[in-house]
């Protein structure tokens, strides 16, 4: 495992037990409906099989199966966060996996849809990340991916920019008791691609009609693309 995956799994390990009520608290509860909107955007039924990428604590994959009824698979590659994912499993939840997002355990064309949130940021490949999503889904099927966006020019990335150094760490030390991992996530956003990157980087690894949605003032970015069915 490389150095970064390392430190992401120890990260996400000391915060599990706070992970979602620093989300709640930082996002003013907004995360709860950016994490409807993706769902909203997977184009799944009741009959489908998702694979959440970077499940965390299992809040996006209950949403999944909550809205759509549909089933759905985790993985992570923080046990403890699969652990929390597990203890509020749905009905409809078929399963978890401990795994890396650029090495998926799952054969070809299986999914009918891959989502991920707040994941990409984290993985040590992105492209090999998209590539994998993109390898499990079936021809038709959907990528979806939520992630925060860095801070753009004007006076909304200069507050975002603002809350990011100062309010963020500040929250995360308050909410968890930790500095550390809070001080990561604002460096690990203003570093991470512009929404027009992703974009083209998921219409690089063989996604079409590639979309995105700002979400809260464009802080956040739900892209979308579907599987053309290339051969892998």
């Amino acid at each position: 495992m490389d150095s970064k995956a390392t430190r992401a799994q120890r990260m996400f390990s000391s915060i599990a037990n706070r992970y979602d009520l620093f989300n709640t608290v930082s996002s003013f509860n907004r995360d709860s409906y950016w994490r409807r909107f993706a769902v909203g955007h997977t184009g799944v039924g009741r009959e489908a099989l998702v694979l959440d990428v970077g499940v965390g604590t299992g809040k996006l994959m209950s949403e999944l199966v909550r809205q759509k009824g549909a089933s759905a698979i985790g993985v992570d590659l923080c046990e403890d966060m699969l652990t929390r994912a597990k203890d509020v499993a749905l009905d409809g939840t078929a399963g978890f996996a401990l795994a890396r997002a650029e090495c998926l355990p799952f054969p070809d064309d299986i999914f009918d849809c891959a989502i991920s949130g707040f994941t990409l940021r984290n993985v040590s490949e992105l492209r090999s990340t998209l590539e994998e999503m993109v390898r499990v889904v079936k021809a038709g099927g959907r990528v979806v991916c939520l992630e925060f966006t860095p801070p753009s020019r004007g006076l909304t990335g200069v507050a975002y920019r603002m809350y990011l150094t100062t309010m963020l760490p500040l929250l995360g030390c308050l909410v968890s008791g930790r500095r550390a991992p809070y001080t990561y996530l604002p460096r690990s956003i203003k570093e991470f691609q512009s929404p027009e990157e992703l974009k083209h980087t998921m219409e690089e690894v063989g996604l079409t009609d590639v979309q995105f949605y700002l979400l809260t003032l464009g802080t956040v970015a739900v892209h979308v693309g579907t599987n053309v069915g290339q051969a892998h």
